[in-house]
């Protein structure tokens, strides 16, 4: 295989992010708050944080009670994960479903949902499918209306290169097309995890650092199959998604990113604070203007980044742990302007 085509088939697993200079016009650009810290602040405190800065939309990879009372009347646009561990039995059980939407949603009827994931980078996984039919059911029951995804990483997308060639794997095909088929029926999006930094740390060879940045001033990369142009990174793995969700019956499907972002820490010159700054800035500029992607164009791109605060419990490679925008004493790690 080509090597310029191997980054665009690894896993992305990161959550999205903020700044102190957040404006309202931010409009579509949310972040990612974990709470695998043993020393982060109260939810209280995140949730006052983020609305001094007119943050409107966050992401959470579990219900937690303490955060989800402090979004009481917060105005804050809520993407609420369905833990991977909760999934197989709200596949199997739909009276589990209907307790964990009672429990976790309909309790507050002062929070704003706008999505829920069932799941997140669970890969092929058989449980999915079953478990958003009976998440919807329940909401349905209860005469609400949030739109069901679920998350996936890019690993499901291979032969990506170039970008309009993208399709899900042979193993994830059958369960993606069913998945894609539910969002079509149910006009949800396809939450996207994408990570430009994962696939520039494994390919330096191949793939540049401005490309991976938004930093490039030439076109890098033309796609042989339909003669688009690429100047970013970030653009091309989405749209070989996109052409991969198409390959599958999704083309009236959007995708929202569900995370990306670029680690501060523990990777030498690659993991630093002034990489971390230009790619989150200038992602921001990009997903906020009307550019789009090559493939999707004149629109701008829903976007979490990942994460709100470095994380010390996160387990993995240690950059795992300085995704995050500010430090646990909400002190930000290098200043972000969201347009």
């Amino acid at each position: 295989m080509d090597p310029i085509a191997m980054f665009y088939k690894m896993s992305f697993f990161a959550v999205l992010l903020i700044s102190s200079n957040i404006f309202a016009e931010a409009g579509n650009v949310g972040v990612n708050y974990g709470r695998l810290g043993n020393n982060l602040p109260s939810a209280n405190a995140v949730i006052n944080l983020l609305r001094s800065r007119n943050v409107d939309k966050i992401r959470l990879f579990s219900p937690d009670s303490d955060v989800m009372n402090a979004l009481r009347g917060s105005g804050i646009g809520v993407l609420l994960c369905v833990p991977n561990s909760e999934v197989q039995r709200m596949a199997n059980d739909p009276s589990f479903a209907r307790s964990w939407v009672n429990t976790n949603v309909l309790a507050y009827n002062d929070v704003q949902f706008r999505y829920i994931s069932v799941g997140n980078e669970m890969g092929a996984s058989n449980q999915i499918l079953p478990a958003m039919r009976n998440v919807r059911d329940a909401l349905r029951a209860a005469g609400r209306t949030i739109a069901i995804s679920t998350t996936i990483a890019t690993d499901l997308v291979v032969d990506s290169f170039p970008p309009s060639s993208g399709r899900f794997s042979d193993g994830s095909q059958n369960v993606m097309r069913s998945i894609v088929q539910f969002l079509v029926e149910n006009r949800s999006p396809l939450l996207v995890n994408v990570y430009p930094y994962f696939a520039y740390n494994l390919n330096q060879q191949q793939i540049q650092l401005d490309y991976a940045l938004f930093t490039a001033n030439r076109v890098v990369a033309t796609d042989s199959g339909n003669g688009l142009q690429y100047r970013n990174l970030f653009d091309a793995i989405t749209d070989a998604t996109y052409s991969a969700i198409e390959k599958v019956g999704g083309g009236s499907v959007n995708i929202v990113i569900g995370e990306s972002g670029w680690p501060s820490g523990q990777n030498a010159n690659i993991a630093t604070i002034p990489n971390a700054r230009t790619y989150v800035n200038n992602l921001i500029e990009h997903v906020s203007g009307s550019s789009g992607t090559p493939k999707r164009p004149g629109r701008s791109m829903e976007t979490y980044i990942f994460a709100l605060f470095n994380e010390n419990q996160k387990t993995g490679d240690l950059t795992e742990q300085h995704f995050g925008l500010y430090f646990p004493d909400m002190r930000e790690i290098y200043p972000v302007t969201f347009r």
